[in-house]
């Protein structure tokens, strides 16, 4: 029995009505290289994370480039009423955090990359730390994912949302109005670990590989010169 790639009919339309209104009315647009984002096939859209804010916005972004954008979201949301019955009827997939259930969320990603979905993927794990708001060193989820499926990896930096939301803070800073801009670069050559095991050295290199792919895009975002090492939170 095939899965769903979509949301029903009822959910998908709930979150168009919401979504793309409210981003509108939030922010102006510079949106490049939509057309590097492949139309079928599953796929992984790895991204650098700035605000809570820019799920919601990338997801407008995608489905504007003819993907539903299936979301990696915290298990706690899945048990908030009504919300838990949203996220659920968008397909998007728990994450249970620091628990033996962690690897669970991975297995429900590939099968979905399977079924043919674009899946929405921060390898950084969480907003970045870097005190300049540069992509900081990935976890290795993304790159597990893609070197056992064989999915595509297409890497995609934004820049705006930390300007309407900075994390950390609760409420938006609404005027003036943001500007959120987005870059797609092309697919991440992964070609150089296929047949390789998955070592912790070898998903490090990949990991590195793919958020060095998302930094080049959010260095043409923002026209300047991105760091020669990335940050690392745990201090290596």
């Amino acid at each position: 029995m095939s899965r769903p790639t979509r949301p029903s009919r009822f959910w998908e339309s709930f979150a168009v009505a919401v979504v793309k209104p409210l981003s509108r009315l939030l922010v102006k647009r510079d949106w490049r290289h939509g057309e590097r984002i492949p139309r079928t096939g599953g796929v992984i859209i790895a991204a650098n994370h700035l605000s809570w804010t820019d799920p919601v916005l990338l997801s407008h972004f995608l489905y504007n480039n003819g993907r539903w954008p299936v979301i990696l979201a915290k298990s706690g949301l899945f048990r908030v009423p009504f919300l838990g019955r949203a996220v659920t009827g968008l397909l998007a997939i728990p994450v249970e955090r620091g628990s033996s259930e962690a690897a669970k969320s991975l297995r429900i990603s590939a099968q979905r990359l399977d079924d043919g979905c674009a899946i929405l993927f921060y390898p950084e794990g969480t907003c970045t730390r870097d005190p300049d708001l540069w992509p900081m060193v990935g976890k290795t989820g993304a790159a597990r994912l893609a070197l056992e499926s064989g999915a595509t990896v297409i890497p995609v930096a934004h820049w705006g949302a930390q300007e309407l939301l900075p994390y950390g803070e609760k409420k938006p800073r609404l005027f003036p109005r943001k500007t959120f801009r987005v870059s797609v670069g092309p697919p991440v050559d992964l070609s150089k670990y296929a047949g390789k095991p998955m070592h912790a050295d070898v998903l490090r290199e990949a990991t590195a590989d793919i958020m060095a792919a998302i930094t080049v895009q959010l260095a043409e975002l923002r026209g300047e010169k991105a760091p020669a090492t990335p940050y690392d939170p745990a201090g290596r």
